[in-house]
C-alpha cells in the first residue's frame, strides 16, 4: 500500500504558466510517482478552478480554497497582524484549509508532508505537526525577506517602515520554520548559503533543489507561427506583468536601454509578454517600439522568434524560469548579474551578463549585430547539461525519500 504525502502550496500549482507554480508543479508532479499525495492549496485566479478535476483524477485528494483578490487578502492580512508576526501570514491563512490541514494531522492521515514556500509553513508547525517517523520538508524556494529588505532599501516613508518591518518578521519566521522542519530547501547554493547566514544555527537542516526546465516542451525546432509583424526585430520579455520585479524591470529597459537602441535599421521593438500588466506596464505601450501583450496562450512563439530575450531584473531571487526557458528554446539571453544568479552557464559563452544601461544597451546591440552567431545554441546545451529536470530534482529524492526506499529506512 503507498504511503501517503500532504503537499501544501500557497497557489494551486497547475497550469505552470509562472514561476512559482512551474516549480510547485514539477516537484509535485514528481512525487506522485512514488507516493498518494493529498494536495492542499489556495486558489486566487478562478480562471484555475477549470483545472481543479483534472488534478482531483491525478491525486489522492485535493482540498483547494478560492481566495478572493489583492484588497481583500490585504484586508485580511491586516485584521491577522499581530506584534512580530509578518504580514504574509495572514496574506496567506485560510481558516477552511487550516482546519482541514489540522483533522488531518490528529488522524495520522499523512505519513510525511511537503509545504511549498515559507507563508504555508506554519500550517504543518507546532507540537500537532511532530510525531516519530513523520517527515516534514519546507521547499522555502528563495529567502523572501530578502526581498522585502530590498524593496525597503529602495522605499520612502512610509513604506519603507512597512517593507522593513515585513523582512525582519518575516525573517525571524523563515529561521524558526527551518528549525521546526526536518529539511528546508532552497531553489540554489547560492540561496541557502545566503540564508545560512542569516540563520547558521539552521545550517544542517537546510539544502536546495535547483529548478530545471522541460527541455520537450521549450523545443526550438518544433514549428511555430511568428507572433510578431513581418520585418519587425523582436526583444523579448516574459514573465507575470504584476510582479513588482518584473514591473521595474521592463520600466528600466523601456525608459533606460530601449532609447539607447534607436536608429537601427530595422528599428528594435520591445515586446512585454504576460499576464496582468500592472497600470505601470500598460503605460510603456504609449512609447515608440513597446508593445504589451497581456495573457498570452503560449509563450513559447514569443520566445521562438524574437531576435533576443532580456532579462534586467534589479530585484531577483533564485533562479529565474524566464531565463531557463529563453535558453532552452536556444535563444540569445541578455540578463542583469541578478537574474543570472543560479544559472549553470558560461557567460559570454552561453548568454551575456550586464549591468547598468549603457552595458546592457551595448549587449543587446552586439547580439542584434551578429556578433554572437553560437549564443542560442550555447544556451540550450548549457540548459540541457545542468537545468534538466530530472536530473535536478534527485536532489528533492534524497531530501523525501520514496516509500520503501532504502534512504527512508
Amino acid at each position: 500500500m503507498a504511503r501517503r504525502l500532504l503537499f501544501l502550496a500557497h497557489r494551486i500549482p497547475y497550469p505552470p504558466d509562472k514561476g512559482e507554480k512551474i516549480r510547485a508543479w514539477h516537484m509535485l508532479d514528481h512525487l506522485a510517482n512514488t507516493w498518494d499525495v493529498e494536495l492542499g492549496c489556495l486558489v486566487d485566479d478562478p480562471r484555475d478552478l477549470d483545472h481543479l478535476p483534472g488534478l482531483r483524477a491525478r491525486f489522492a485528494h485535493v482540498e483547494a480554497h478560492r481566495v478572493r483578490g489583492r484588497w481583500q487578502a490585504a484586508a485580511r492580512a491586516l485584521a491577522r497582524l499581530r506584534p512580530g508576526l509578518p504580514l504574509t501570514l495572514g496574506w496567506f491563512h485560510h481558516p477552511a484549509l487550516a482546519a482541514w490541514v489540522r483533522r488531518g494531522l490528529a488522524e495520522r492521515r499523512w505519513d510525511a508532508a511537503f509545504v511549498y514556500s515559507s507563508a504555508m509553513a506554519p500550517y504543518v508547525m507546532g507540537p500537532g505537526a511532530h510525531r516519530p517517523g513523520f517527515r516534514r520538508v519546507l521547499d522555502m524556494v528563495d529567502v523572501d525577506s530578502a526581498k522585502w529588505q530590498a524593496y525597503a532599501a529602495g522605499a520612502k516613508p512610509p513604506m519603507r517602515l512597512v517593507w522593513a518591518r515585513e523582512a525582519r518578521t518575516l525573517r525571524a519566521l523563515e529561521r524558526r520554520a527551518a528549525l521546526d522542519f526536518d529539511r528546508t530547501l532552497f531553489v540554489s547554493e547560492a540561496e541557502a548559503r545566503h540564508f545560512v547566514s542569516l540563520a547558521p544555527d539552521c545550517a544542517d537542516r537546510v539544502d536546495w533543489v535547483e529548478n530545471g526546465v522541460d527541455l520537450a516542451r521549450f523545443d526550438p525546432d518544433e514549428p511555430r507561427p511568428s507572433p510578431y509583424p513581418e520585418g519587425a526585430l523582436p526583444i523579448v520579455f516574459t514573465g507575470t506583468m504584476g510582479y513588482r520585479p518584473n514591473v521595474e524591470a521592463v520600466v528600466w529597459f523601456a525608459e533606460a536601454v530601449l532609447p539607447r537602441l534607436r536608429g537601427r535599421t530595422p528599428a528594435p521593438s520591445f515586446w512585454i509578454v504576460g499576464a496582468n500588466p500592472a497600470p505601470a506596464v500598460q503605460a510603456l505601450a504609449r512609447l515608440p517600439g513597446v508593445h504589451v501583450t497581456g495573457t498570452v496562450p503560449d509563450v513559447r512563439p514569443y520566445l521562438a522568434h524574437a531576435a533576443v530575450a532580456v532579462a534586467p531584473l534589479m530585484i531577483a531571487r533564485g533562479i529565474q524560469n524566464k531565463v531557463l526557458e529563453a535558453m532552452a528554446m536556444a535563444r540569445p539571453v541578455v540578463a542583469t548579474t541578478a537574474a543570472f544568479e543560479g544559472v549553470h552557464a558560461a557567460p559570454g559563452r552561453d548568454l551575456l551578463v550586464a549591468d547598468g544601461a549603457e552595458a546592457f544597451a551595448a549587449a543587446v546591440a552586439a547580439v542584434l549585430d551578429g556578433a554572437h552567431p553560437g549564443l542560442g545554441e550555447a544556451a540550450r546545451a548549457a540548459v540541457r547539461a545542468a537545468h534538466d529536470w530530472p536530473a535536478t530534482l534527485r536532489r528533492l529524492d534524497a531530501a523525501l525519500p520514496a516509500p520503501g526506499s532504502a534512504q527512508a529506512g
